[in-house]
């Protein structure tokens, strides 16, 4: 996934920042500025709309703007400020507990960091992580979906203060570590964090808010829309890097809305869910991504190909014969809406970030002390 990510970026020439807040911060009030500058690429898509630019967290333009953002008239000179929405992080726990594939306590404590202080600020964050039998659900569908993943294993500590303090999971570990970063943590039975974000990133939509989601899943490029963008760990750059619509159209030319298609032809060997490739080597991306372009997703190029040719024969046949193989894909990829769990409304407040420093200092000491700083399985 981040070589995907990596290639496109190179590709396209994207040069990817996180901006500093104090700069906007310190920006002056440009409520009587009349601008005329190039338009940003999420308003070009309309004719109708006129040039504008972005500055202290505010998009000026004139006149004509989207209808979902709120707008503010100044009524002697009519230009428009257009307040952008207040901003929500989710932020999927599991994934950066990792270095590479070997489970790293340092690793979270690494991207956490960055993650506060470079990242997320202020914003509210909303922790998700793996229910116990999480995967289940899944791998009664396909059994080597997420086979491979290493587990978290126990961590003790050696310290002479915790000699007599009971054994603890080390997620508990972590998810207290969050807490006294004010990050309520969010562990449903049985639930994927994966399916957990996308239930609650629907509920806080409604609510009028955008959302980013930190994860470098590529599950979940399934949800990016304007309104809802991915922050990845990239450790090839050491820092995190904002992936968003405009990133996503331009890596593969088509929407977001594609993406769960294009994946149940491909596969996904992260997670163990294999591709048409392993069966018919000659249908790769390439292919698979004509295909939906034309027919918009895979339902209707499997009830193109059940009543028409749709391709070259051996498309025509993998189509025809494996239709069962990519609905189960389908299945196992597509992330659930349907999770009990609701926002709640302390979630969206502003985090205080006092205990971040002494926090996070203390989670590092506390691994030079022990012995599971780095966990092993």
């Amino acid at each position: 996934m981040m070589v995907d990510v990596l290639e496109a970026y190179a590709a396209i020439g994207i040069r990817t920042r996180i901006h500093n807040p104090t700069t906007l911060r310190s920006a002056p009030s440009f409520r009587r500025t009349k601008l005329v500058t190039k338009p940003s690429a999420a308003l070009t898509a309309s004719s109708s709309q006129t040039e504008g630019r972005t500055l202290g967290g505010l998009l000026l333009q004139r006149k004509h703007v989207p209808n979902e953002v709120k707008r503010d008239y100044d009524n002697n000179d009519n230009n428009v400020i257009i307040k952008k929405k207040k901003r929500v992080f989710f932020l999927d726990v599991n994934p950066i507990c990792y270095d590479g594939s070997t489970p790293s306590l340092h690793s979270f404590a690494h991207w956490i960091s960055l993650f506060f202080s470079e990242v997320s600020l202020t914003d509210p964050v909303i922790a998700v992580m793996d229910g116990e039998g999480a995967h289940e659900y899944r791998r009664q569908m396909l059994p080597s979906y997420k086979a491979h993943r290493r587990k978290i294993a126990p961590w003790v500590s050696n310290s002479r203060e915790s000699a007599n303090v009971p054994v603890r999971r080390s997620y508990q570990l972590i998810s207290e570590t969050l807490s006294k970063c004010n990050v309520p943590v969010v562990k449903i039975p049985a639930q994927e964090a994966d399916d957990v974000v996308a239930t609650l990133v629907e509920q806080v939509l409604e609510m009028d808010y955008r959302v980013v989601i930190a994860s470098p899943d590529k599950d979940f490029k399934q949800l990016i829309s304007q309104d809802v963008q991915l922050v990845m760990p990239l450790p090839e750059l050491k820092r995190w890097s904002f992936y968003t619509l405009n990133h996503y159209i331009a890596q593969y030319n088509c929407h977001p809305l594609s993406d769960l298609s294009l994946r149940c032809i491909v596969g996904d060997e992260a997670d163990g869910v294999p591709g048409i490739q392993h069966l018919v080597p000659g249908f790769g991306m390439k292919t698979a991504l004509k295909l939906i372009k034309k027919h918009g997703s895979l339902e209707n190029l499997l009830n193109a190909a059940a009543v028409r040719t749709v391709g070259k024969p051996y498309v025509q046949d993998a189509l025809t014969k494996h239709a069962g193989y990519f609905r189960r894909n389908y299945d196992v990829l597509s992330l659930r809406r349907d999770v009990d769990v609701r926002i709640q409304e302390e979630w969206l407040h502003k985090r205080e970030t006092e205990n971040d420093l002494e926090t996070i200092s203390n989670f590092l000491g506390l691994l030079r002390e022990t012995r599971g700083s780095e966990l092993k399985c």
